[in-house]
Order: structure tokens, then C-alpha cells, then sequence
């Protein structure tokens, strides 16, 4: 297999990885409020919302150290124990107890940082200018995926129930768990790439000089990927790229947390408003995949760069919460184990209930393809310390939105998100007219990124 078939594998291999992994994990969080609220009549005393913020708050702080951790053990290894410690989380609903539930909230929000810095890495190891485009939507599809197949578990096995007995959630949790751990597995089978670099290059000299050698460049490499993080922060590509990435972290509780209680909680959908959860999941995940494939795979033929992607995305957004806010009776977020019997502007309608989770889920992808691409092409030589500052950044932003969904009204968290998303668009197109600038003085063709 020649050198760049071995790097379209081990991105093919990365984002199956992930699909396993957050076939589970995604399905987890659409469900657990749900869950945990059928649960809160028992000895169980947790909140989904509390873990999720607990899980992003702790993962921002990780994003520090988790460059200095992929540069001693490696991004496979990484990604690997990684992966454990999400399939422990999962494994946790199958008998809840609220100190294993926030323990591993906060174990998993350190497993998040390793495991996303490290794929950054892996991503961009595999990838030059050229390929870094449709690198970034063959993984962004794969990992797409995940949102349809446990959500369609979710909806069949959960079609007409308004409560979710003991047996069906340990059923459920057990197969979630054990796909999780077949993700985790196959990151062994990502190749590493052969060095070629000049034998008198630093990393060829490190390797002859034995193990003590090999175990002081770790560390050194550690350090640097400390100082660069910190280096990288305050750059002005990325404090304005900061700006999206905030949004894409309130976006990503919104669908992947808020957006299916509310669902759940609207008592006109009748006895389908749980199984309703699991097909929301799978309309977000049709709307990723076809995101991550139309822009992404055919990144090729755009002569236009990044910026109409983005702009697509918000408004895409922009029409999903306008529809929400019609749809949506504004207590659903905070409603109790009852339901809201509210209605908003409109009777609720499953089918505009649906539409909005796809146009979530495209919008998604629409900024989240562009932002891994835009990281990769601007940081290749720091891509560790750069996509960590990427989910430290997302990942606050993620917490901070999961703690206010505890309290806010729907109103509000829609306003906040077209707020940092208006600001956020404007932000990326900033950065990527300066790339486009600098491809420019290079003489190399834009439509390349």
C-alpha cells in the first residue's frame, strides 16, 4: 500500500473508531436526562445536566495538560485508554449510584481531552494542504454516523413508553457499552507513519541514543507542547477562531443535550415523546453526515474557500431556532418528570420537531468541518497544542451552557446562541480571508484548503 493510501486508512479507521465510540456516548447523552429523571424517585440522586457540565468543565481545564500527555504515550495509546474510560462512564447507567456517576463525569472529561487532542494529531499526521479538506469530512461522516444507530436502538426499542423500566435501561446500557469497547479496540489497527525525515534530523539522532535519551525528548517534548499551547492561545488567528469555537460548544449541548429533553418533555407528542428523542438523534445525524460529506468530500471543488460553508451553517441555525421557538413550549428545558402541557406559538409538530433536528445537525457540520480544516491547514506543525485549545475553548463553553440549561427558559438559550453565533461567523470570516491572503502571497491556489 503506498504512503497516502496508508493515511486515507488510518483516517478511515479514526472516524470508525469514533463512530463506535460515540455511537454509544452520543446516544448516553441524548437519553440520560431522560433516564436519570425516571431514576430520581429512587436512592439515585444525580442530574444529567449537572454530569454533562461536570464532563466539559473538566475536560477545558484537561485541554492544558493533554498535549504534554499525547507527546509522552503517543495519540494511538492515547486515544486507546481513552476510550476505556468512555466505555466506564456508559457502564455506569447499568446500576446508578450518584458518586460513580459525578466520579466519572469528572474521569471521562480528562479522557475527552486526551482523546480529541489526540485525534486532532492523528488527523493532521495523516494529512497535508490537500488532503486536509477531505480528511476532515471522511471523519467528521464517519463519526456522524454514531448519532444514527444508537438513536435508532433508542426509538424502536422505546416506541409508545412514557417510562423507562429498570430492564430497558439496563438493556440498552449494556449494548452501549460494549460498542464502545469494539471502538476503543480498533484504534490498534491505525499504522504509524514511516520517518522521513534526513538522518541528521533531531528525531533520527533521539532514536540511537537509547532509552534514557528517548525518555528526557518525552519529557521535553511535553514541555514544549505546554509552552506552545500557551503560545498558541493568544495568537490573533486563534483568539478570533475562539469566538466559533464557542458557539459550536453551546450548539453541541443544545442538540446533543437540551434539544431531546425538550422533546421528551412535551406531553402533546403523546405516547411517542420518548421514542421522539431517539429519532431527533437520527435526523442531527443524517444532517452531520451529509454536511460532513458535501463539504468535506467535495471540499475539492469549491473555489470559494471556507467562508460560504460558514455562512451556510448559520443560517441553516438561524431557521432551526426560529422554528424551535415556534415549536417549542419555552419550559420544556426545565420541566419536570410530568411534562410540560404548554404550548408555544404553534401546536408542537413532530414533523417541524424533526426538521429542526436536521437542520441542527447540517449547520453543525457545516462549522465544525471547517473549523478541524481551517486548524489543520493553519497549525500542521502544532496541531496537538492547537486542536486542545480548540476543545479547551468548545468544551468551557459546552460546560457553561449545560450549567445554564438547568435553569434558563428556552428563549434565552436560543438568543445566546444567535448571539455568539452571529459574532462567531464574523470571526472565522476574519481568519479565513488572512489564509486566503497568505495562500496568495505564496502563489498557491485557494480552492486547494
Amino acid at each position: 500500500m503506498s504512503q497516502e493510501g496508508k493515511k486515507l486508512f488510518n483516517i478511515i479507521i479514526l472516524g470508525v473508531s469514533f463512530m463506535f465510540i460515540f455511537t454509544a456516548f452520543q446516544s448516553c447523552g441524548n437519553i440520560a436526562q431522560t433516564v436519570i429523571t425516571n431514576l430520581n424517585n429512587t436512592d439515585f440522586h444525580g442530574s444529567g445536566y449537572t454530569s454533562m457540565s461536570i464532563i466539559y468543565g473538566v475536560l477545558s481545564a484537561s485541554n492544558l495538560i493533554s498535549p504534554s500527555l499525547v507527546a509522552i504515550v503517543g495519540p494511538q495509546f492515547s486515544m486507546v485508554i481513552s476510550g476505556v474510560f468512555y466505555s466506564l462512564y456508559i457502564a455506569v447507567f447499568i446500576q446508578p449510584a450518584t458518586w460513580a456517576f459525578y466520579t466519572a463525569s469528572v474521569l471521562i472529561g480528562i479522557a475527552a481531552a486526551v482523546l480529541w487532542t489526540a485525534q486532532g494529531n492523528c488527523l493532521t499526521e495523516n494529512s497535508d494542504e490537500n488532503t486536509i479538506g477531505r480528511n476532515s469530512g471522511i471523519f467528521w461522516a464517519l463519526l456522524q454516523f454514531s448519532l444514527i444507530f444508537g438513536n435508532l436502538y433508542i426509538y424502536l426499542a422505546w416506541q409508545g413508553k412514557t417510562h423507562i423500566s429498570e430492564s430497558d435501561r439496563r438493556t440498552v446500557f449494556i449494548a452501549l457499552t460494549v460498542i464502545s469497547l469494539v471502538g476503543t479496540v480498533l484504534f490498534f489497527l491505525i499504522r504509524k507513519q514511516e520517518d522521513t525525515k534526513a538522518p541528521g534530523d533531531d528525531d533520527s539522532t533521539n532514536e540511537i541514543l537509547g532509552e534514557s535519551s528517548s525518555a528526557r525528548n518525552k519529557m521535553m517534548k511535553a514541555v514544549a507542547a505546554f509552552k506552545k499551547s500557551i503560545t498558541l492561545s493568544f495568537t490573533k488567528e486563534m483568539l478570533l477562531l475562539s469566538v466559533t469555537t464557542a458557539y459550536t460548544g453551546l450548539v453541541l449541548t443544545f442538540f446533543s443535550g437540551v434539544y431531546g429533553t425538550c422533546i421528551g418533555a412535551v406531553n402533546r407528542f403523546g405516547s411517542e415523546e420518548k421514542s421522539l428523542i431517539g429519532l431527533s438523534g437520527i435526523f442531527i445525524g443524517v444532517g452531520e453526515i451529509l454536511g460532513g460529506g458535501i463539504f468535506g468530500l467535495l471540499s475539492k471543488k469549491s473555489r470559494s474557500g471556507r467562508n460560504p460553508v460558514v455562512m451556510l451553517g448559520i443560517l441553516v441555525h438561524f431557521i432551526a431556532f426560529y422554528l424551535i421557538f415556534f415549536n417549542m413550549p419555552n419550559d420544556a428545558p426545565i420541566a419536570p418528570m410530568e411534562g410540560t402541557d404548554q404550548v408555544a406559538y404553534m401546536i408542537p409538530s413532530k414533523e417541524v420537531a424533526m426538521l429542526c433536528s436536521f437542520l441542527l445537525g447540517l449547520g453543525d457540520s457545516c462549522f465544525n468541518t471547517q473549523l478541524l480544516s481551517i486548524l489543520g491547514f493553519l497549525y500542521s506543525e502544532d496541531s496537538a497544542p492547537a486542536f486542545a485549545i480548540f476543545k479547551f475553548v468548545q468544551s468551557i463553553c459546552a460546560a457553561v451552557a449545560y450549567f445554564y440549561s438547568n435553569y434558563f427558559l428556552l428563549q434565552w438559550q436560543l438568543l445566546i446562541m444567535v448571539l455568539v453565533g452571529f459574532f462567531g461567523t464574523i470571526t472565522f470570516f476574519i481568519v479565513e480571508w488572512g489564509a486566503a491572503a497568505a495562500l496568495a502571497a505564496h502563489g498557491s491556489d485557494y480552492s486547494s484548503i
